[in-house]
């Protein structure tokens, strides 16, 4: 009888091992995540040192951190490659999309992560975000309303699509669509390319130009306000993105321009009139995405 029962219980020992085998080290070592992968150019992809394929790349990998190469195939322009350190998370989706540019501030792109929440929403059909940008202090707008400056969590976003956008004066804007799920955090890395067309690289340029035709001082020029998804443009204190509101103007408007620096126009507007009126002006500064100088 004591036999019999010794027998048993070695039995229900190795299957209790056996449980706990199964489940907590073989499960665990089959944990999977989805990488997708885009670039333009068409580049070829390297995971911790192994070439794993050509963009566009989806494939699934086990949960973990990896190091990500994308050399670009072109051989026709001077493009450069991307590195950078990546996670796949279990039953979730990695996204990577580059756009490689002849030197690492002429490349843009965005790494997108999903990733459970670690403290409970307050509104149970609603996520979270957290933005940071390269380089850091990019202005995050959310659904065409500005919400503030990189990095940046953005809490109680409601379930469902929404646009996410990035912008620092110098550089080229970024935009994408994400999906939030209840309970769940988005997590979007974003790297900006430097606009060496647009970011006042012809500034000094401008002035000596304005220097030397002093025989026609007389003559001013204008900021005019461009179209812009949200239908005014924010006039600030100072030629920066932390600097306080002082009023708004609309597109179609235009302003004597006072002073300029990289990415922003020095104003002089009226706060109780629009356009160009006469009366007592204050001046304040405008960003230069969403204006022109005339």
């Amino acid at each position: 009888m004591k036999s019999k029962m010794s027998l048993l219980l070695i039995l229900v020992l190795l299957f209790a091992v056996f449980v706990a085998v199964r489940f907590f080290i073989f499960d665990k070592q089959n944990e999977y995540g989805k990488l997708k992968i885009i670039s333009s150019p068409t580049a070829s992809v390297f995971l911790n040192s192994a070439v794993i394929g050509k963009t566009p790349f989806e494939d699934k990998y086990k949960v973990g951190e990896y190091l990500l190469k994308l050399i670009p195939e072109s051989t026709s322009t001077d493009t450069a490659s991307w590195n950078g350190k990546i996670n796949i998370y279990k039953n979730s989706l990695t996204y990577v999309n580059r756009e490689l540019g002849s030197s690492d501030i002429a490349s843009a792109g965005e790494i997108f992560t999903t990733t459970k929440m670690t403290k409970k929403p307050q509104n149970a059909q609603s996520g979270e975000i957290y933005v940071e940008t390269e380089p850091q202090g990019a202005i995050i707008t959310l659904d065409n309303d500005e919400k503030g400056v990189a990095p940046l969590i953005l809490d109680n976003v409601r379930r469902g699509d929404h646009e996410i956008s990035v912008f620092m004066p110098g550089f080229f804007r970024r935009t994408q669509k994400i999906n939030v799920d209840p309970g769940y955090r988005v997590n979007a890395a974003f790297k900006l390319a430097i606009d060496q067309s647009s970011s006042f690289a012809k500034t000094s340029e401008d002035k000596t130009k304005t220097a030397s035709s002093s025989g026609s001082t007389t003559d001013k020029t204008y900021v005019k306000i461009r179209d812009n998804p949200q239908g005014w443009l924010r006039v600030r204190v100072d030629g920066s993105i932390d600097a306080t509101e002082s009023a708004k103007v609309k597109p179609g408007e235009k302003y004597e321009l006072m002073d300029e620096k990289t990415g922003w126009f020095k104003i002089k507007y009226n706060n109780n009139s629009e356009g160009l009126v006469s009366g007592n002006f204050t001046e304040g500064w405008v960003s230069s995405e969403y204006s022109s100088k005339e």
